[in-house]
């Protein structure tokens, strides 16, 4: 248990690390203006409308870092320092989430897996903390509680290594059309590839992170027949 604990504290640290790397390298790239005048939300409709998808709104929503893909309403939504932003950083946040809806659009396949599990994970996330808790201090007279949250929680952690694909492959989307299209160039491509391999990192380390978490409840519950 004493080398799970050294790995979890590792992968926290990674967390933290990658966290912070993220939010430095887009305040470094914010400060990198594109060659042309267009904003996140210019860029964003150009990719769109260039791979010929014309019923994806893009919006506006609050927040820094905010920025997601609506499959459910077809919306990008950039959050407000990317949609009016003429940044290096901007244009590879806002290719990145047009990712997602050219992957919609394709019926990309881990994406599809992903929209199927968000009901069941929004469900699962709901309860599985409490489940655990009661689990563990029930684990004497009821461990199948336990091992109901560790199915709950292993379902979450599915979810975190599905949406790796799905992320990495929204960035190669992104850096591919920003380089074809002109909107970056050798001057500032290397910036938007940093940029969005970094935010990959973060998915790494929270899959990681969740699967280790994964094993500490497995190993609970293994130890409690022992």
């Amino acid at each position: 248990m004493a080398i799970y604990w050294i790995l979890f504290i590792g992968i926290a640290v990674l967390s933290y690390l990658a966290q912070w790397n993220v939010k430095r390298k887009f305040e470094k790239y914010a400060k990198m203006p594109l060659d042309s005048v267009m904003t996140g939300k210019d860029v964003a409709e150009k990719m769109l409308h260039d791979n010929g998808i014309y019923d994806v709104t893009v919006k506006s929503t609050r927040g820094m870092l905010t920025d997601f893909y609506n499959p459910a309403d077809k919306t990008v939504n950039l959050s407000e320092a990317v949609y009016g932003s003429n940044s290096v950083a901007a244009a590879a946040v806002a290719a990145h989430e047009c990712g997602h809806a050219l992957q919609h659009a394709q019926s990309y396949a881990p994406l599809k897996m992903r929209s199927a599990m968000v009901p069941m994970i929004q469900f699962s996330s709901n309860i599985v903390t409490w489940v655990l808790l009661a689990g563990i201090l029930l684990i004497n007279s009821f461990p199948q509680l336990l091992l109901t949250g560790i199915v709950l929680f292993a379902m979450t952690t599915l979810f975190s290594f599905i949406t790796l694909p799905v992320e990495i492959n929204a960035s190669q989307r992104a850096l591919v059309w920003l380089n074809r299209s002109g909107i970056t160039n050798i001057s500032n491509h290397g910036a938007a590839t940093d940029a969005l391999k970094s935010a990959a990192y973060t998915y790494v380390v929270a899959a990681l992170s969740s699967l280790a978490t994964l094993i500490y409840y497995i190993l609970i519950y293994t130890n409690r027949r022992s």
